[in-house]
């Protein structure tokens, strides 16, 4: 049985199409995908590839759905330490835009050359804390807990890898603690993971960012006490864009946006001061 007379058992009417019939078809076809393919790459290109501190994790979903609210274009984005995020964009890792817990770490991008700019630009200043739960018996917490005899662990962020750690570091050198707590130390790999130690009472202090404390999670579970700014550098936390990045168009409009007044009033609840 031919093709023909097959397809009209099955009750299709066929018809033959004049090749120039096909032609026309094929260009119509092809005119309707050219118009839409635009359409399309430009739907899968509205998203920015965050590089993003361990600190902002509890700041940045907040900013990300208020930010896709209003412009319709997604972060996706990965945490980490500010130096192991440094280490994977020097290494070729493909971001867009790398928001860093200080300026140090940016800095090294800048250098290498990937940064579209030639300094990092500061979007907040960030804050250290001793935190601890509050049934410990070391409650009410002060920074003389550290040297308790009873204290047998303290969480920090590694200070090779996390300005965190860098600063809780610096802070106990000023107070003339270090040497005391250093044996107690529990180094996490950032400032997050140092939280988690604390927090899930594998360590019984902790220093961490505030970003962390002001969480509700911590707020419920534990109390805190500020390090004096004056036993460590400022926490200067700034971002760069990344140079080569087909999509610094999009991350600079994020970047400015993040430094809008009514955006940077918004930081100080979530832990982070701003830069104005």
């Amino acid at each position: 049985m031919s093709q023909l007379s097959w397809w009209s058992t099955l009750g299709y009417r066929t018809r033959r199409i004049e090749p120039k019939k096909w032609a026309k078809l094929l260009a119509s076809l092809l005119l309707v995908y050219g118009l839409a393919a635009p359409s399309w790459a430009q739907q899968a290109k509205r998203e920015i590839r965050v590089a993003a501190a361990s600190d902002l994790q509890p700041v940045l979903p907040a900013l990300a759905e208020r930010y896709e609210k209003a412009t319709g274009i997604k972060l996706v984005i990965s945490y980490g330490s500010s130096g192991n995020l440094t280490t994977q964009i020097l290494n070729g890792a493909p971001m867009d835009i790398f928001l860093g817990a200080d300026f140090v770490f940016p800095e090294k991008v800048v250098a290498a050359g990937l940064a579209d700019g030639t300094a990092p630009t500061q979007y907040a200043r960030g804050t250290l804390v001793l935190w601890a739960r509050k049934d410990s018996p070391l409650q009410p917490i002060t920074l003389d807990s550290l040297t308790d005899k009873r204290v047998t662990s303290v969480a920090i962020a590694n200070d090779l890898r996390a300005p965190y750690g860098q600063a809780a570091v610096a802070a106990l050198k000023r107070l003339k603690m270090y040497d005391a707590v250093k044996p107690h130390l529990v180094v996490g790999e950032n400032i997050t993971q140092a939280a988690q130690f604390v927090r899930s009472g594998n360590a019984q202090l902790g220093f961490i960012s505030l970003t962390a404390a002001s969480t509700p999670q911590f707020k419920s579970e534990g109390s805190f006490v500020r390090v004096p700014r004056s036993t460590y550098a400022p926490i200067l936390q700034c971002a760069v864009v990344m140079k080569n990045s087909d999509r610094k168009g999009e991350a600079h409009a994020f970047l400015n946006w993040l430094l809008k007044p009514e955006v940077q009033s918004s930081l100080e609840p979530m832990g982070l001061e701003p830069v104005h």
